[in-house]
């Protein structure tokens, strides 16, 4: 790696939501953290108190900020809102779970599943509008801020896009990468292996939710 330090992202997912726990469609629809929600943003908080992070930006959406809140309240930062950093818009789709589109909207259901990028969902938009704004953030922070290390708090279909981008997947590629509620994933800018580019460090980790998630199935068993 070249002399000039790298640009560090650690990427958040929200904790659990209400319709995470319903199986929903959230988008730019929004439902608060769950009690087990809240309890993972606690652990992730406790955990960054520990890392040396110079900015908190989050997704203007309620779940991101929630989560980014509770960290916040462990790291001292002031939040800073970006709403590239939004979910992608569902249209139609938000609030309903995948039976309730079925039933309301299977046109829409069967053209979203064909992974088509520039399918507009009704009301809503395509993957590739959605990727490219996500993007925009990657491209802001490319060669500007050299050894500084910024985390944001966003979504799984923003931590899907960053994957992609970063990986040269082609965005009519399945989804591959099912980051966990409340896990961090590193991405880092910088010369790596001859060439200057962004690469993939830790993904979807979530060590910090082991212990809440043993007492979950301790209390569930017992």
């Amino acid at each position: 790696m070249g002399s000039s330090p790298p640009t560090t992202l650690i990427v958040i997912r929200h904790g659990e939501t209400v319709w995470n726990q319903e199986m929903r469609f959230q988008g730019h629809g929004d439902s608060p953290l769950t009690a087990r929600g809240r309890a993972q943003a606690n652990a992730l908080g406790n955990r960054l108190q520990a890392m040396r992070i110079d900015t908190l930006i989050s997704s203007d959406l309620g779940r991101a900020w929630e989560t980014a809140t509770i960290i916040a309240g462990y790291t001292g930062h002031t939040i800073q809102s970006d709403p590239r950093l939004r979910e992608r818009h569902y249209g139609v789709l938000e609030g309903l779970s995948a039976q309730e589109i079925l039933e309301q909207h299977p046109g829409v259901y069967q053209a979203l599943i064909t992974e088509d990028p520039d399918y507009v969902i009704p009301g809503g938009e395509t993957h590739r509008q959605h990727y490219q704004k996500n993007i925009g953030i990657l491209d802001a922070w490319a060669n500007t801020t050299p050894g500084t290390t910024t985390a944001l708090v966003a979504h799984g279909g923003v931590l899907e896009n960053f994957f992609r981008h970063v990986a040269h997947l082609d965005l009519s590629q399945p989804r591959c990468v099912l980051p966990a509620n409340a896990s961090l994933s590193i991405i880092q800018y910088g010369a790596f292996y001859g060439s200057t580019r962004w690469v993939i460090k830790t993904w979807g980790d979530a060590a910090h939710l082991e212990t809440l998630e043993n007492a979950t199935r301790r209390k569930q068993s017992g």
